[in-house]
């Protein structure tokens, strides 16, 4: 096959009869038209053009080209307005963690609704992780190192884990280690597996003896506040309530981890494109 290039000079050419309006309805120079056709032709062996007059006509060739390329460049365009119309008419979709949603995300969310009445949104707000396909979730906000397989990330909300617990439920207890957790009750984001994750990376081998009780992510820190368990947690969504004691960190860390946009690597859609700029504006980023 010739070069697309030169088949859409040379569509654009029969178009408009003239290299001039070809070259700006290409936005391009009436010279650059003109290199396209006769690389057109070399490649052919064939002429498509007649150069005997005052102006350019199509060859016998030229009109059996331009007619083919009419149908074809007709269907690509009908194909990709289709294409344009359904994904602008299929709403953002975006998945989190409730915790983020009812923290971070819920508080801003009316600004995003205000600047672009015309997306519709799913928030999908959920604790287990969920795979990005075409025609599904658009963006993820995951929290985390960013080294997700096949996504493309970037920190939205830098903020290390903290293992928090309410003075009510601690009673004096010395906690000096994880180890000194054990018998404490635990409460996890529905979908999570939270404490046991945070135990193993702390190298603890027994299993939780205390009850665990999983619940949603908007109903988590009324449970750790009322000192109903221990929990982790994010800092930044804690910071109040450390910095006036309802609430104790027992320990911090990850200083490198956050909540990332996650998204398929690849082109975004518009509507995908608005929403993740919005975020970043909204972050300060």
């Amino acid at each position: 096959m010739p070069p697309l290039a030169a088949l859409r000079a040379f569509a654009a050419f029969a178009e408009t009869g003239n290299v001039v309006q070809a070259g700006a309805a290409l936005n391009v120079s009436h010279a650059a038209i003109s290199q396209q056709l006769r690389a057109l032709e070399a490649h052919l062996g064939a002429a498509l053009l007649d150069r005997s007059g005052r102006a350019l006509a199509l060859t016998a060739d030229g009109e059996h080209l331009a007619r083919a390329l009419q149908l074809g460049f007709g269907a690509i365009e009908a194909a990709v307005l289709d294409i344009s119309a359904a994904g602008a008419a299929r709403p953002l979709h975006v998945t989190c963690t409730p915790m983020f949603a009812a923290h971070w995300l819920m508080p801003r969310l009316a600004d995003f609704q205000a600047a672009h009445p015309e997306i519709d949104l799913v928030l999908d707000p959920r604790g287990e992780i969920v795979e990005l396909k075409p025609g599904g979730i658009d963006i993820a906000i995951r929290y985390g190192g960013g080294a997700w397989p096949g996504l493309e990330a970037r920190m939205l909300l830098q903020s290390p884990m903290v293992v928090i617990a309410a003075d009510s439920l601690l009673r004096g207890r010395r906690v000096a280690a994880p180890e000194d957790l054990l018998d404490l009750p635990w409460l996890e984001e529905l979908g999570t597996t939270e404490a046991s994750r945070w135990l193993e990376s702390r190298g603890v081998k027994d299993s939780l003896r205390g009850p665990r009780t999983r619940l949603p992510g908007n109903l988590l820190m009324q449970a750790v506040r009322a000192g109903q368990g221990v929990a982790v947690s994010v800092q930044a969504f804690v910071a109040e309530d450390l910095q006036t004691g309802r609430l104790l960190a027992l320990f911090t860390e990850g200083e490198n981890l956050g909540y990332h946009i996650a998204t398929r690597k690849g082109v975004l859609r518009p509507e995908a494109r608005s929403f993740t700029a919005w975020l970043s504006r909204q972050a300060g980023i």
